[in-house]
């Protein structure tokens, strides 16, 4: 019987790059996401079975486990990819959007893990895959609660991977650098604002499902930008902060 894996955010970028090589793996995949045209799109392309739930996961995050048992499937594989960002001076983001990032990139990913994770330690076996980012690795001036919400992510797997052991279940924290998809038009980031060593979404995806393969508890994808945290996680906080301001200082006006 094919194991099934639930991917959020899977209307694009990074989520559609999860649904298609899981799907090449013999997944049967439950695709969650706002844009139902994509997702209905998206699962008419997979080999696989697909079912399509909209949901807004910044309010209706407690809702999905009712729409997923209604389904009759178990959940062998979590990927809590949905999230996004912005990028401005603090003081120029409105509220709401702030809080909105908090509830979809921290309070999602914890009741989704809740609500999946008990039934995947009683069959001793299944995982979760969350992603994170590099950005949560140091403060990022001008993404300053994109980059707080990353490091919460990225502290939770590495948490959690550590309380799964001997479960059979696996948790793994992807931390992608520069991944070119809608996320930074989104997050209105300035081309000129990116630090090299990007990789695409497929090479991405790929990389982190041979990390979740070998039991890992967190992959940084990308041979450079791998190397580029390794090289900069010594340095002090100050220099960090002063050299990523200058990176990413939005343009006057």
């Amino acid at each position: 019987m094919a194991e099934t894996a639930l991917v959020t955010g899977a209307s694009s970028g990074l989520g559609e790059q999860f649904a298609r090589q899981l799907a090449e793996r013999g997944y049967e995949l439950i695709l969650v996401a706002r844009r139902k045209e994509r997702l209905d799109k998206l699962a008419g392309e997979l080999p696989t079975t697909a079912h399509v739930i909209e949901c807004d996961l910044a309010n209706e995050a407690d809702e999905l486990f009712g729409k997923v048992s209604k389904l009759g499937v178990d959940v062998d594989l979590l990927v809590n990819n949905a999230g996004f960002g912005n990028h401005a001076r603090f003081l120029d983001i409105e509220p709401a959007s702030d809080a909105e990032m908090v509830r979809v990139n921290c309070e999602a990913v914890v009741i989704l893990t809740h609500a999946f994770l008990p039934a995947m330690v009683e069959r001793g076996r299944g995982g979760v895959i969350t992603v994170a980012s590099t950005a949560g690795f140091q403060p990022l001036p001008y993404e300053t609660t994109y980059s707080a919400s990353k490091a919460f992510a990225d502290t939770f797997m590495n948490a959690l991977h550590v309380e799964l052991k001997g479960t059979g279940v696996k948790a793994l924290s992807v931390n992608p650098g520069p991944v070119p998809t809608e996320w930074q038009g989104i997050a209105k980031i300035p081309e000129a604002s990116i630090p090299p060593g990007s990789i695409s979404a497929e090479e991405c995806v790929a990389q982190s499902l041979k990390a979740y393969d070998r039991g890992k508890r967190s992959v940084v994808p990308g041979f450079l930008i791998r190397n580029m945290m390794r090289l900069n996680a010594p340095a002090p906080a100050g220099i960090k902060l002063r050299v990523t301001e200058r990176m990413y200082r939005p343009p006057e006006g």
